[in-house]
């Protein structure tokens, strides 16, 4: 490989939050990598900061090519640049979006288990959090449109938030499927908010198929939000966009975010994202294998060392989604792993009450850390096994 991820970087002290915990704690939960970002990505940051003037940032042609062309040339989207925003995060565009699109109780849809963060986005704006729980076969994860339909049918359901591709399992949403939701949501009047921020962390050889791309009736009801951010590890920096076809939509969606102030760079987030988007290429590819080797080493350790456990086959992102239905419950097996072995995983009770039998596990670090990480977890699981 030309790019090292080998290598361990000391996090602590560096205002992390993922690393803010004891010396003997290993962090394998929130969504951000132990990588250094890709050197050129790194390069062009320096050399803004260099510049030393740090005034107030506008968007530049650059911006709007590097997503335009990325979008184009990697997923087969061709967007109208007049047609896309910048926002200072997606977890902002979604937020101010669910304020600006509804009134106080009506219900949002979302399809759990799936990200925390929709359900604080959701209740902190007055709504209602409606489930459209996704079915699980023992192996895979799939929507069930009978109960898709009935709920957004009812009159209170004004918009949905979609996870394509889903956050914890990793999968990704096939074109049928987004289709039938696209139809169904035109069908009723419902508005689709399609969180994609995970969407180039893919399977080698594996495609995301992005919302907007599938049908008129998807591009009729559909925002989506972006961000160059988990893919290149820039959380840190405030960069993400939100594209939206529709004329009337975008008009909306153009002034809550101006309405909530979350439109404007700062001096580091075009910078960032136009490095990321035309010379990040070849880091990310290798990235990807990285990550699947990291995914395959997780599958067979768990398999071979941790009877009861299994992971849930994922497609995308560098979350794994651990089943531990026969040995309990997330809530309780969480904390227990953490106090005895230092191993801070996230409980998947906190993406919904379906995700108490699971455990989502972050595979984007170093192949030491993943080794280190998984003893841990076959000794905390063991000494569970031998207290309860």
């Amino acid at each position: 490989m030309k790019y090292d991820f080998d290598t361990v970087y000391d996090r602590r002290n560096t205002d992390s939050i993922k690393w803010k915990v004891k010396e003997n704690e290993l962090p394998m939960w929130v969504a951000d990598m132990d990588f250094r970002t890709a050197p050129e990505i790194t390069e062009a940051l320096v050399k803004r900061a260099e510049h030393g003037i740090f005034g107030y940032t506008d968007l530049k042609d650059e911006w709007y090519d590097a997503y335009i062309n990325w979008w184009d040339r990697r997923h087969g989207l061709k967007m109208d640049r007049e047609r896309l925003l910048f926002c200072t995060g997606v977890v902002a565009a979604i937020s101010s979006i669910v304020r600006k699109l509804t009134t106080p109780n009506e219900n949002v849809l979302i399809q759990t288990p799936v990200y925390n963060i929709f359900f604080n986005s959701i209740v902190n704006n007055g709504c209602r959090v409606l489930e459209n729980k996704l079915k699980y076969d023992g192996e895979n994860y799939s929507v069930d449109f009978k109960d898709l339909e009935e709920k957004l049918s009812d009159p209170q359901t004004t918009l949905m938030i979609l996870c394509n591709p889903q956050n914890p399992a990793g999968k990704i949403w096939d074109k049928e499927t987004l289709y039938k939701t696209g139809e169904l949501c035109a069908k009723y009047n419902v508005t689709v908010i399609s969180d994609e921020i995970h969407c180039d962390i893919t399977e080698p050889g594996r495609d995301y198929v992005p919302f907007l791309s599938v049908s008129d009736d998807c591009r009729k009801v559909g925002i989506m939000c972006m961000a160059p951010t988990k893919t290149f590890n820039l959380a840190g920096i405030q960069s993400a966009a939100i594209y939206v076809p529709d004329r009337n939509l975008f008009y909306k969606v153009r002034r809550t975010i101006n309405t909530d102030e979350v439109a404007e760079p700062n001096g580091f987030a075009t910078v960032g994202a136009i490095a990321a988007f035309t010379q990040g290429e070849a880091w990310l590819d290798e990235l990807r294998e990285y990550i699947s080797e990291n995914r395959k080493i997780t599958e067979d350790f768990v398999k071979a060392e941790i009877p009861g456990m299994s992971v849930v086959k994922s497609e995308a992102t560098y979350l794994l989604w651990l089943d531990i239905s026969k040995i309990g419950k997330s809530r309780q097996i969480a904390p227990f792993i953490r106090e005895k072995t230092g191993l801070f995983l996230t409980a998947g009770a906190h993406y919904g009450e379906v995700g108490d039998g699971f455990l989502r596990l972050n595979i984007a670090c170093p192949k030491t850390l993943l080794y280190d990480g998984l003893n841990r977890l076959k000794k905390g699981i063991e000494e569970f096994r031998n207290n309860y």
